[in-house]
């Protein structure tokens, strides 16, 4: 399956809340991404997206 987002499709929004400072694991304190995660963010299908989100939700929980 291709990265590329379907034309028609919305971008899912990013998670990004403008508290920017990756803690010792490389996850950010105010997204919770990876740093691999927001740097490829643009470049990810909405699939990959909401995959990311459900990492997020799960990271959250710790």
């Amino acid at each position: 399956m291709s990265a590329e987002m379907n034309s028609k499709e919305r971008p899912v929004k990013s998670p990004c809340v403008s508290i920017c400072a990756l803690d010792i694991d490389d996850v950010c304190m105010g997204c919770l991404r990876s740093g691999q995660e927001i740097s490829q963010w643009g470049k990810m299908s909405n699939e990959q997206r909401l995959a990311v989100l459900e990492r997020i939700k799960q990271r959250a929980q710790k």
